[in-house]
Formats: C-alpha cells, structure tokens, sequence
C-alpha cells in the first residue's frame, strides 16, 4: 500500500520475521532506520534515541552534546502497535505549539507466526496550518516513510 491521502499518508511493508521482533527492532533500532542527514540540528546526529513508553520522546543527539525532541510518544503498545506525535512543522522546524502537530501510528500485524505486516499511517497533516501539504508531500515521498520502512526491512533482513 502506497497512498497520500487529503489528510495522511499510509505506507506498508511486509517483513519475515514474528511480530514481536518487528516491533522490536523498530522501537530499539530506531537509530539505524532514521537516516543521520534528516537533522534539524547544525551539528551532525550522533544518535537517535527512542524512549520506549508512554510520554517518552524520540529525539536526535548532536555529536556537540545539543538534543532536538522532534516526536512524543503516545501509545505503547508492544507487540501491535506505537503512536507517536510529529512535532515538526511545515519549514522542517519544531513546532512549539503542541495544537499544531500530527501523529503517526504503527500497526505491526501477524500474517503468519514468521510474517509480519507494518502498517504506518501519519495522519492529521492538516493540523500543522497554513502549507501542511508540503509536509504530507515530503513525508510520503522517496526520502520519507518510505524509505524509514525500506531501512526498516533491510535490518529485519539483515542486509543493513
């Protein structure tokens, strides 16, 4: 599945491994699906981390120390699924005004015991104001979900 929607983006992907180790790997190797050039930052991303839980963040760690908190974590739902916000407005900056923000929700659903398929909906662009479509527009393309989910499947394959 591969579709923009007025308001959202949905993208899939299917990958052989259980469900619980999608889930997994998505939530504790977040680091190696984010690639380090998408920064808010003037100092390169050492690290991006994922705080697994309910009112954690997920932030990137420059190499000079500074932080950036670009999303909040919503729910925590292991093994089904994780929601998070999108705290990053239309001039790829963070959005200080919590109204303004729209949220992205990852369903990791058994098709077989080995099969897994993750569904990834970013919805309520619309939120974001005046411009949201290039937002929805720079999220659903090449450099957006779909490539966090074609490096998501590489590690589940192993070949990242």
């Amino acid at each position: 599945m591969s579709e923009a929607t007025t308001e959202g983006v949905l993208r899939q992907v299917v990958v052989v491994a259980p469900v619980e180790k999608a889930f997994e790997v998505f939530t504790t190797r977040f680091a190696d699906i984010k690639p380090r050039e998408h920064n808010l930052m003037t100092s390169p991303i050492a690290e991006t981390v994922f705080e697994r839980r309910v009112g954690g963040r997920i932030y990137d760690r420059a190499e000079d120390g500074g932080e950036c908190a670009w999303a909040r974590v919503l729910v925590y739902e292991p093994p089904n699924r994780v929601v998070f916000s999108w705290d990053i407005g239309v001039q790829w900056t963070i959005e200080s005004d919590l109204e303004n923000t729209s949220e992205v929700e990852v369903r990791f659903i058994p098709e077989t015991p080995d099969r897994t398929r993750v569904e990834l909906e970013h919805r309520n662009l619309d939120r974001h104001g005046p411009g949201w479509e290039s937002l929805r527009d720079g999220v659903a393309d090449d450099q957006g979900w779909p490539l966090y989910l074609g490096r998501f499947a590489a590690l589940i394959d192993g070949t990242a």
